[in-house]
């Protein structure tokens, strides 16, 4: 087997790992302060990786720290968002096709913010988005309820935190106040990663420190507690973001970011299996509706990977 198709595998399973994690993380807030959970998960997976880490930590620079502590805040922010998005809902399903909204909207932000230039595909899949959004909200008589709020508020943070953490994990050539031209080092994905998850958790640290009652979480803990929080600590987050790199690494030509749209339908199988939740005919037509968007924003990399798939199975004869 090759490492294209290594890769594209192993994108498989962190796409079943990341859904394992709302899973784990539901299960957790049931027991305990929802941010609480998440200072605990991130700073555990983040102090993992950060031994392993340790001799590249030592070798970042100032800029590339303070670039890679920004990545974190704003990824805290948004696992804030949606932390209390699952803490809020009543559907896994719907809240993970609502999250995946930030990779539709991920190219919006780095056109207006960064002066990217996106192709047509993404302002196609911007109105069906928005029209699975509507559909979902039809459920309440255009009220959306508190949980879609917070997760179309996280999809919007994630992908501005996407955007930064591509730009910071690549090298890259600006243009400073003085006008002159600079080159940003990349920050290395091990490193950058247990910088950015140790950040997520002292942000939803000093949320809860701040917000929630850590009483009768720290004297009457249930046992189950400690299982769901060291699984989506070391399963979840550390063992999803180490095997995603590791699966990037594998090929440059790796078509992962259309196997990582799978994520919010294998939450949706899981939510129904786990927590037997169901969805009615409205959810499910609108759910499916941000999911044409997010292969429709993804269509290049989708015929490509089309293209290779029926190259592979019919390679040119020869005469």
């Amino acid at each position: 087997m090759s490492d294209a198709h290594k890769s594209d595998l192993y994108l498989v399973l962190v796409t079943l790992l990341a859904a394992i994690g709302w899973m784990l993380s539901k299960e957790a807030v049931l027991m305990m302060p929802p941010l609480m959970f998440m200072a605990a998960r991130f700073l555990i997976a983040g102090a993992f990786l950060a031994l392993l880490a340790l001799p590249s930590l030592l070798r970042l620079s100032r800029d590339q720290i303070l670039r890679s502590l920004g990545v974190g805040f704003v990824f805290g922010i948004a696992m804030t968002c949606w932390i209390m998005g699952l803490y809020h809902t009543d559907s896994m399903g719907e809240g993970a096709f609502l999250t995946s909204l930030g990779v539709v909207i991920v190219p919006i932000i780095a056109r207006t913010v960064f002066g990217e230039q996106q192709p047509l595909s993404t302002w196609l899949a911007i109105p069906i988005a928005v029209a699975g959004l509507a559909l979902l909200s039809l459920e309440n008589g255009f009220r959306p309820d508190p949980g879609q709020l917070y997760f179309v508020l996280a999809a919007t943070i994630f992908a501005l935190y996407f955007t930064l953490n591509t730009r910071a994990a690549n090298q890259r050539i600006v243009v400073d106040k003085q006008g002159k031209t600079v080159e940003k080092k990349k920050v290395p994905a091990l490193p950058l990663t247990a910088i950015a998850l140790l950040t997520v958790g002292t942000v939803t640290l000093a949320e809860s420190a701040i917000s929630e009652r850590w009483t009768h979480t720290l004297t009457n803990p249930e046992p189950m507690l400690y299982v769901w929080v060291l699984a989506s600590a070391l399963i979840a987050t550390a063992g999803r973001f180490l095997l995603q790199t590791y699966a990037q690494s594998l090929s440059v030509n790796s078509h992962g970011v259309v196997i990582l749209v799978l994520e919010p339908v294998w939450v949706a199988v899981f939510a129904v299996a786990w927590f037997g939740e169901t969805m009615t005919l409205l959810q499910i037509a609108g759910c499916a509706l941000i999911f044409a968007a997010l292969l429709v924003n993804r269509w290049n990399a989708l015929s490509r990977a089309i293209k290779a798939l029926m190259k592979a199975k019919n390679p040119p004869q020869r005469g």
